[in-house]
């Protein structure tokens, strides 16, 4: 082994440790129960099935009813615990370049009529096309982006999405206080390029870009299909009639190549060759906007509405893997003025976002993040810190593992193991770092609710929410109806559309 090996090994191991120590310090109510549970989670062989399993692994010392009483009255640190996740070592772009995704991922509650804070979560039911919202806790999460053949991410944040939330205004303030963070840790100074914030087509991409106008961000967000966008403002001519000057431009219709004022006027063209996509082309248009309506979002809007300029990228691919229909992408980048370089960097940086939806995979099928049936949103949110915990401590110790894989599986090189392989072996590894959690003390159960005896305080009922933001009542979204013309309105798109 070399010296420079051994050095990052050491550096690995060092920053492991020192991660373990400032998550003991921000649980500040029930930490060794809720420590050793984090510990469970990671050390449990297979996938996690039941909360109360994990009682049973030898790192968790404690019985199951410390288990659930750390969840239950325990209380994390969670500002602190947000400031170590900003400080671990982030994998950059070949730019230097920080690329960042958010996205919401649901905790389904269907059949939880005592939960309180549930709302309704945009899932996909079976079938081509099938939309369907199901009551459940929503959690917007950010995860920086790393490059190459990878499914690791980088979790920065989680924030549970309130019933009626705005869900650009939560994900504008969460990017916010992400970027102050980084900028806080050093991991982003003065000089540095300018994060890249990627995100899908449920989001409102040019309104986000305008509420983070003044922060070193730009904005990168996949639009639907069948959006209609408006070119600049043409030069102002003397009018006899003494008309109104247009405020914006020709139509930029995106489901409509016969329309001229679309095709044929690309500031950008480049094709690129890809393993899984085949030949990929993408078509850069400058200097459009959306045409912004006094509704919805900018009702409340002081003063005139604003012109929100940004590049316009259509990508198509010759072939899916999937084989699915091939249709273009259209993606919204907050700059203008755009490079072939540029175009490229942004097109591939937003097919990296698909790395976030393997980390969800994982927190779900493997870390068991949504297993639990806890009753209140504080104990959820409790248990989903934990899981986030769990998970930087995997990529932390991802150097440090060895691939102890199955019989049928194929060797993996050193420093390229997924997060599932990267946890069997997890277990070696704690028993080098230690535990700063204390010793159960010994304890006697309580006597619990005599036998035979009635519940006379039954758990209170709670109607899932259904008031938007806006105030009006909610409503089945009209994009899920067949036939919709094409927008030419300033509306927020719903979370988790397809085009």
């Amino acid at each position: 082994m070399s010296l420079v090996h051994q050095g990052v090994l050491r550096d690995a191991f060092a920053e492991a440790s020192h991660f373990r120590s400032e998550l003991y310090a921000c649980l500040t109510a029930r930490g060794d129960a809720l420590f050793e549970l984090c510990d469970a989670l990671l050390c449990t062989d297979g996938p996690v099935q039941t909360l109360v399993d994990l009682a049973l692994a030898p790192e968790h010392r404690r019985g199951h009813g410390a288990l659930y009483g750390g969840l239950n009255q325990g209380q994390i640190d969670v500002a602190r615990l947000r400031r170590a996740l900003a400080g671990v070592p982030l994998t950059r772009a070949p730019d230097g370049r920080l690329v960042l995704a958010v996205d919401v991922s649901p905790w389904l509650r269907p059949d939880a009529n005592t939960c309180p804070d549930r709302s309704f979560c945009h899932t996909f039911g079976r079938g081509e096309g099938k939309h369907q919202m199901v009551p459940g806790w929503p959690y917007s999460i950010v995860a920086a982006l790393e490059t190459g053949r990878t499914s690791w991410t980088a979790v920065l944040d989680a924030v549970r999405l309130e019933p009626g939330a705005d869900v650009a205004m939560v994900t504008t303030v969460q990017i916010r206080e992400v970027i102050e963070r980084l900028v806080g840790a050093g991991q982003w100074q003065e000089g540095d390029p300018e994060v890249l914030v990627v995100m899908d087509a449920g989001y409102d991409a040019p309104r986000i870009a305008h509420a983070l106008d003044g922060l070193p961000v730009q904005i990168l967000g996949r639009l639907r299909s069948d959006r209609v966008m408006r070119r600049p403002t043409p030069p102002r001519i003397y009018d006899p009639k003494g008309c109104r000057p247009p405020k914006h431009g020709g139509e930029f219709v995106f489901g409509d190549p016969t329309t001229p004022t679309t095709w044929g006027t690309e500031q950008a063209v480049t094709t690129t060759d890809t393993r899984l996509y085949g030949r990929a082309t993408a078509q850069a248009s400058d200097r459009l906007h959306p045409r912004l309506t006094r509704r919805a979002a900018w009702l409340d809007h002081d003063g005139p509405l604003p012109i929100i300029e940004g590049t316009i990228v259509r990508l198509v691919v010759e072939k899916l893997p999937s084989g699915g229909v091939n249709k273009p992408v259209w993606l919204w980048w907050s700059e203008t003025t755009a490079t072939a370089e540029e175009v490229d960097r942004c097109w591939q940086s937003f097919l990296r976002r698909f790395d976030l939806e393997h980390t969800f995979r994982l927190f779900k099928q493997t870390l068991g993040w949504t297993k639990p049936r806890l009753h209140s949103s504080e104990a959820a949110a409790r248990w989903t810190w934990l899981v986030v915990a769990a998970y930087a401590q995997l990529r932390l110790a991802r150097p440090l593992a060895r691939d102890l894989r199955r019989p049928w599986e194929k060797p993996a090189p050193p420093n390229r193991l997924t997060p599932a392989r990267v946890r069997r072996g997890f277990r070696n590894l704690r028993a080098k770092t230690g535990s700063p959690a204390g010793a159960p003390k010994p304890s006697r159960p309580g006597p619990g609710r005599p036998l035979g005896s009635k519940n006379h305080r039954p758990a209170t009922r709670h109607d899932v929410g259904r008031v938007l933001a806006t105030g009006e009542a909610y409503s089945r979204p009209a994009h899920h109806k067949v036939g919709t013309k094409p927008r030419r309105g300033s509306g927020t798109d719903t979370l988790g559309s397809t085009p």
